[in-house]
């Protein structure tokens, strides 16, 4: 019997957007995947402020993959607290789910920073990474697949110039924007 194959999808999804949608269809459809986790970021490591609360990235994730079968967003970093360690979140789920078999689902900008992440290399010993190209970075030679160069942070400065989203981000996402007036600003 073979072990699920579950690509683990970490991320502040300060709103998740259209890159975000595109890997976890990619994992889905094209990598040898069964499942994706997604797991909105308590405390970046990185010292990131979050623009929504963690309850509104967590639904805004649950929104975003709706479409999708085998995606399932989880609190877990919520439930660890502190500083978001995706080696601690890994060991975590391990320790949970002995029987499956992990992937760290990434773009290719993250390989970027990977000498700022805690333990890399324990990181990619206990989940070996997908890898998801991104226009404007450079990607490994077996990465399939480049996706548009859509980042939350251009989301975000987008709605606060009045911006239309379609196309960006999903419209289920962008409907739970509006009607809770998140990333309003404060003038």
């Amino acid at each position: 019997m073979t072990a699920r194959r579950v690509a683990i999808y970490g991320g502040s999804f300060d709103p998740p957007h259209l890159g975000h949608v595109l890997s976890v269809a990619w994992a889905l459809s094209a990598a040898d995947i069964d499942e994706v986790w997604a797991l909105p970021t308590w405390k970046h490591a990185f010292g990131k402020a979050h623009g929504a609360s963690f309850d509104a990235r967590m639904t805004m994730c649950e929104l975003a993959f709706a479409p999708f079968r085998g995606v399932s967003s989880m609190d877990i970093e919520r439930e660890l607290g502190d500083v978001s360690r995706t080696l601690h979140t890994l060991e975590t789920i391990r320790s949970r789910h002995p029987d499956v078999e992990l992937r760290l689902l990434i773009g290719a900008d993250v390989l970027q920073t990977v000498d700022r992440w805690y333990r890399w290399n324990d990181v990619i010993r206990l989940a070996p990474p997908l890898v998801v190209g991104r226009d404007g970075y450079p990607a490994p030679e077996d990465c399939p697949i480049s996706i548009p160069n859509v980042s939350s942070s251009d989301v975000r400065a987008a709605l606060d110039q009045g911006r239309d989203l379609n196309g960006f981000v999903p419209t289920a996402v962008i409907a739970h924007i509006r009607k809770h007036g998140l990333y309003a600003s404060d003038e």
